[in-house]
């Protein structure tokens, strides 16, 4: 899964829980907003870690 990918999933994640937030389903709301902040901090973390001249990972 590239990176457009990723982000298009993270997004539709954030909408759908925004529209749940708004018909009133807080705790599926809210998985669904802790999801999406979690795989956007995993996302940008890879992507500063991943250095696209080498195919190591710097630490």
């Amino acid at each position: 899964m590239n990176d457009f990918q990723k982000d298009v999933l993270n997004g539709l994640a954030f909408i759908t829980g925004v529209i749940g937030f708004m018909s009133g389903e807080f705790i599926i709301s809210s998985a669904l907003f802790a999801a999406t902040t979690v795989a956007s901090n995993v996302n940008t973390n890879r992507k500063q870690r991943y250095d696209k001249n080498d195919t190591t990972l710097r630490m």
